[in-house]
């Protein structure tokens, strides 16, 4: 087993904190899938697993890896109180009964019927820059939509769904090469107060008014409604998640079909390609490319004895290339036939969002190649963004045509 005593040589290191290797992190992931697959850093004490099949078990047994401590590494070794709803970090029974709550709303069904006005909220982005030589995948797209759909869905004024998209990005982001710290994150809701207090004055058909009004069984067999604070918490998690996984899909559509220009092609004359396209950009380069559990009793990993209290950590990216599941998993193939990625996790704590994010990347792929048939990306411009939890751009500049 590898550890971060040696940083150099022919041991291999991983650190999701330094710059040059989160710059293009698969060589190393590679590296470690066949040299070091139960992988512990001293430096920063905690385990990681980057096999396909070890990701996967990990993220199933949900009574040995817990999310109760939060699923962001940095967090684990703080002695903090998860917030009543925040589900995602919740283990059951809680989390059973807050995620039935959402389950209710975010079905593939709902979603889908949101197509309509998804597009219209695109076609607004892009009509104004239809005639432009350069666009931004980001500034004129990925930094809009996302979150102007969540809102509509929340029903959050247009005018103020920057300041939440900024304040979403401003808790994720990280200083190079250090760790995210909890005072990054505000984790009571507080900046949704003013949109409930006004929700629960003038009830609408939106989202936040359903969280008010729904009736669910809590943990302990209660029927009952959300709390204000609760439904804080929500809507928090929700605007979270809505706006910068899926901007950070739209900017890897952007970088990843510039430099594959064939198969834009491919997809630009057959539109019934576009939904196989997501999934292999989202294998290809998953906006969540870790996930942290929290180990709660000793347990065996590949001969190996993992100590209750460790942090795991679960190298998603990794495992979609993994070569024992993925055919050729370094090349990226619109049309490939193997069986599904992990972006969107396994087990209980799978993404509730996923069908959403399916349908805004297939739409906003299908509108950006009306527009925009041919592009070359500006790497000169192109910027990484500095976080340990996400992985996506700050721009991505392209030269249409």
């Amino acid at each position: 087993m590898s550890t971060s005593a040696a940083t150099g040589g022919d041991v291999v290191y991983w650190d999701p904190y330094r710059p040059d290797l989160g710059k293009d992190p698969y060589p190393t992931f590679k590296r470690l899938r066949e040299e070091a697959p139960l992988y512990y850093n001293a430096e920063y004490d905690f385990y990681a697993v980057s096999r396909f099949a070890d990701v996967e078990a990990c993220l199933g047994n949900h009574e040995t890896f817990i999310s109760g401590r939060s699923d962001i590494m940095e967090f684990m070794r703080e002695d903090m109180e998860v917030p009543k709803g925040m589900f995602i970090w919740e283990d059951p029974p809680e989390h059973t009964a807050y995620r039935a709550v959402v389950m209710r709303v975010f079905t593939p069904k709902r979603m889908n019927a949101l197509e309509g006005m998804i597009r219209d909220y695109c076609v607004r982005c892009l009509d104004p820059i239809a005639g432009n030589d350069r666009i931004d995948f980001i500034a004129d797209l990925g930094g809009q939509l996302p979150g102007g759909v969540i809102g509509m869905l929340l029903g959050i004024p247009d005018e103020d769904r920057d300041a939440v998209r900024d304040q979403v990005e401003a808790s994720l982001r990280t200083e190079e090469g250090k760790p995210m710290e909890l005072e990054q994150a505000n984790l009571t809701g507080e900046n949704y107060e003013e949109y409930i207090d006004w929700r629960m004055k003038t009830p609408s058909d939106d989202l936040m008014t359903e969280l008010l009004n729904t009736e669910f069984k809590d943990a302990t067999g209660t029927v009952r409604k959300l709390t204000k604070e609760e439904v804080l918490i929500f809507v928090m998690l929700l605007a979270g998640a809505g706006n910068e996984t899926t901007s950070k899909l739209i900017g890897w559509m952007g970088k990843i079909l510039g430099e594959h220009p064939d198969q834009r092609r491919e997809i630009a004359a057959d539109r019934s390609l576009v939904p196989a396209a997501i999934e292999e950009i989202l294998r290809f380069e998953p906006p969540g490319p870790s996930v942290a559990r929290y180990v709660a009793k000793d347990v065996e990993v590949l001969g190996q004895v993992v100590p209750a209290g460790s942090v795991m950590l679960n190298l998603i990216a990794s495992a979609n290339r993994d070569e024992s599941r993925f055919t050729d998993p370094e090349l990226f193939n619109i049309h490939r036939r193997d069986p599904p990625h992990m972006t969107f996790g396994r087990g209980i704590h799978s993404c509730l969002g996923m069908a959403l994010a399916r349908v805004e990347g297939r739409v906003v792929m299908e509108e950006i190649l009306k527009r925009f048939p041919d592009w070359t990306v500006d790497t000169d411009n192109a910027q990484l963004s500095s976080s340990s939890s996400t992985r996506g751009w700050d721009t991505m500049p392209v030269f249409v045509g």
